[in-house]
């Protein structure tokens, strides 16, 4: 399953004036580090809203998340939980947790948090890479799935609850979508009409940017090793009142004995993918879905995930698959695209 611990997936291009004043109101600012990468924003501010306290309020939030959620900060909810300790767990941490749990079962385990101890076994988790044995990957299998952990109880008297020891969790497939979501509700409580959030390039926006139309977002070409972020673009994605998130295996993985190591775990086999599916972006309602369904996609490969995308009226979805010398596309009749060459949209 496809978990993001450095946050380097893909590049988001954020091809706007920021601070830039247009009839839509004064375009303002909000960038930093949080949960191991950057964060920017970009918000018409209202003018009965001070700067200070949109730029307070986003802070707090990021701190709450990480507190909560963050498999690298060993004082958080997550990581408590993690090493046996009974957690109570706070409204972020319980959403987060129900939105995974939802999507588990829709996705018949193909995006599992629980599959923490799978990462950390390949070395992309919170701890050390180990030696890999099929007999590993049995037993570690016995510690997989969300209906191993449960909520159970309300308020000050909510527990999470797991039913074997070691059994772990591992938000990072949701929890930069999340995040998002969690920021942009926090603006529209503001009364911002237009933002672009963008947390660890996992995007949320609304209205428009300060040229006056969508947001555009660039999207990297898959190559394996492309590093060099807006060097090699993919696509430009013109989007509005929308969530879009980027997976891929193209930034996280490592070579051993000839073979390519993917991040993307599947769940099921206990293995990283080998499928050609080089990259899935999916733009949605929200961000935490738009996030887990891209992992979703990552895991089950091209072909099923053109048939899942087929069937779905609520998401639009841009795949790139095939060898790295012969990319081939598919994407939702209804995915926006930039075109460079006519300068106009294309639908």
């Amino acid at each position: 399953m496809n978990h993001k611990s450095l946050f380097m997936l893909y590049l988001i291009a954020i091809l706007l004036i920021a601070g830039c004043s247009t009839g839509n109101g004064r375009y303002e600012r909000i960038e930093g580090y949080a949960q191991g990468g950057t964060f920017h924003i970009i918000y018409s501010r209202p003018v009965d809203v001070k700067s200070a306290e949109v730029e307070q309020r986003v802070n707090n939030l990021l701190a709450a998340i990480d507190n909560s959620l963050s498999g690298y900060n060993k004082g958080s909810l997550l990581s408590r939980f993690n090493a046996g300790e009974e957690i109570i767990p706070d409204s972020l941490f319980i959403e987060a947790f129900n939105r995974s749990k939802e999507i588990w079962l829709e996705s018949s385990g193909a995006f599992d948090p629980s599959a923490a101890p799978l990462f950390d076994l390949w070395g992309f988790g919170f701890g050390n890479r180990e030696t890999v044995t099929q007999d590993i990957i049995d037993s570690t299998l016995l510690l997989v799935g969300m209906d191993l952990i449960s909520i159970e109880g309300s308020g000050d008297s909510a527990r999470v609850v797991k039913e074997i020891p070691g059994v772990k969790l591992n938000f990072n497939a949701i929890a930069q979508g999340y995040t998002c979501d969690v920021i942009a509700r926090a603006l529209d409580d503001f009364g911002c009409a237009d933002y672009l959030v963008e947390v660890g390039r996992e995007i949320v926006c609304k209205g428009l940017s300060a040229r006056g139309d969508k947001w555009k977002i660039g999207l990297d070409k898959p190559l394996d090793g492309n590093f060099d972020e807006g060097a090699h673009l993919q696509e430009i994605i013109p989007i509005s009142d929308g969530a879009l998130v980027t997976s891929g295996n193209y930034r996280k993985f490592y070579i051993e004995n000839g073979e390519k190591r993917a991040h993307t775990i599947d769940p099921a086999t206990g293995y990283p993918v080998t499928h050609n599916l080089l990259s899935a972006t999916v733009i949605a309602f929200d961000g935490a879905t738009a996030d887990a369904y891209a992992t979703w996609m990552m895991v089950i490969g091209e072909e099923m995930a053109i048939e899942l995308a087929s069937q779905r009226k609520d998401i639009e979805v841009y795949l790139v698959y095939g060898e790295q010398d012969s990319m081939k596309v598919w994407h939702t009749e209804g995915f926006p695209i930039y075109s460079n060459e006519s300068q106009k949209y294309t639908e």
